[in-house]
């Protein structure tokens, strides 16, 4: 008598047949539990780690070669307390895994003075693609200035933060570093030393200034207020200053943007009008502060995200015009001129939380209560589309 066997059985048996997990003798990278992850991560500059499961079939893929990058990277960067190649088993030590909100496996992240960095790896994944990465992560994060002439004639399209210390070994110079290194990618770092910035701060008494952005009303550097030996308090006053409330989004960003798990308020705007753009950052800044934990404020070239427009019903003849992106639908704010009337644009966020705009789209207009009502289907949202590849990795459940 033949037995049937299910072909989710089959595949099951299939994978324990023939599967052989890798499973190295010898490597510098270095297994992370409970125990041993915080005191990791504390004492190293950099800690480059593989998030796996031994089940996942893009973890056993990538795992031969994370190890081998382990050990080029030790020969290049042999000093204790550099960087680490670390691993965490996700299935053993969920905890660690929830604590960084993983959510698919391989997940690479690179923590730098104990601090996770916003944007996870995902760049090539071989050996030379890590190696050239930590190098990169390891250089230099601030740029030095010889006079102040120099200051002058910076060019970024960064938000810069600036220095002003009377020597290199001061302790208040090494926190300044440290903050720099963590936040590198969202903001340029210069200093000066001695002669070169004496003139700008009294002895032994350095200061650190934000400079703005050319397009703001005032030209004068901000000078950041707390203590200079308190690295979280810096940390704090620098992240707010480098990390804009209202970011562009471009096709090199969405997938990270989506990882946040925030809903988008955006912009559409034609390449060219700063106006529109102008008035946005206005609205949100003066209206919408309270939002900023629950939401994401974005603007978007209307021009080169056509795609949206169309789902929405409108072209680049209708720019400017502002939606909500849930992840789910897409809602349109009814007419952009009403940006300008006070609470209208708050009260549009409110209605996506109380269920009013997707209410709306499928029956009308709450106001209509009296007529008989037709559902109709938001436009989806086409920003989820950029979220991350399901080529690369094993997505958790809660995502698929």
């Amino acid at each position: 008598m033949v037995q049937f066997i299910s072909p989710h059985l089959q595949y099951l048996l299939f994978l324990t047949i023939t599967c052989t997990f890798y499973q190295p003798t010898d490597s510098e990278s270095v297994q992370l539990d409970q125990q041993s992850f915080d005191t990791t991560i504390a004492s190293n500059e950099l800690v480059f780690i593989n998030f796996y499961a031994d089940w996942c079939r893009f973890s056993n893929m990538l795992m031969p070669i994370f190890d081998e990058a382990a050990d080029a990277i030790k020969k290049e960067f042999p000093e204790a307390g550099k960087v680490v190649m670390g691993k965490v088993d996700c299935d053993k030590e969920s905890s660690i895994a929830s604590r960084f909100h993983i959510t698919k496996y391989p997940t690479l992240k690179l923590l730098r003075n104990g601090s996770p960095a916003k944007r996870e790896y995902r760049g090539q994944r071989s050996v030379e693609a890590f190696t050239t990465f930590i190098k990169k992560q390891l250089e230099d994060p601030v740029k030095e200035f010889k006079q102040l002439s120099e200051l002058g004639k910076l060019e970024s399209n960064k938000r810069i933060i600036i220095g002003y210390f009377d020597r290199r070994d001061q302790p208040e110079y090494n926190i300044f570093r440290r903050v720099a290194t963590n936040l590198k990618d969202d903001c340029q770092f210069h200093v000066g030393f001695e002669e070169a910035s004496r003139q700008m701060h009294p002895p032994g008494t350095p200061i650190i200034v934000f400079r703005p952005d050319k397009d703001r009303s005032t030209d004068l550097d901000e000078t950041y207020p707390g203590s200079l030996t308190n690295f979280d308090e810096l940390h704090v006053w620098v992240q707010d200053k480098c990390v804009p409330l209202i970011r562009e989004i471009t096709f090199e960003n969405a997938e990270e943007l989506t990882e946040e798990g925030l809903p988008f308020l955006i912009l559409f705007h034609s390449p060219d009008d700063k106006e529109s753009i102008k008035k946005f950052n206005d609205v949100v800044k003066n209206e919408l502060l309270s939002e900023k934990q629950s939401i994401n404020f974005l603007t978007a070239d209307g021009q080169k995200f056509a795609h949206p427009l169309h789902h929405l019903g409108k072209s680049e003849q209708d720019l400017p015009l502002i939606a909500i992106d849930s992840f789910r639908h897409m809602y349109l704010f009814r007419n952009y001129q009403d940006i300008e009337t006070p609470g209208k644009l708050k009260q549009f966020i409110q209605d996506l939380y109380s269920g009013k705009l997707h209410r709306e789209f499928h029956y009308g207009p709450d106001t209509d209560s009296e007529t008989e009502k037709q559902p109709t289907k938001p436009p989806e949202s086409t920003f989820k589309k950029l979220a991350p590849s399901k080529n690369r990795y094993t997505l958790l459940r809660d995502e698929l």
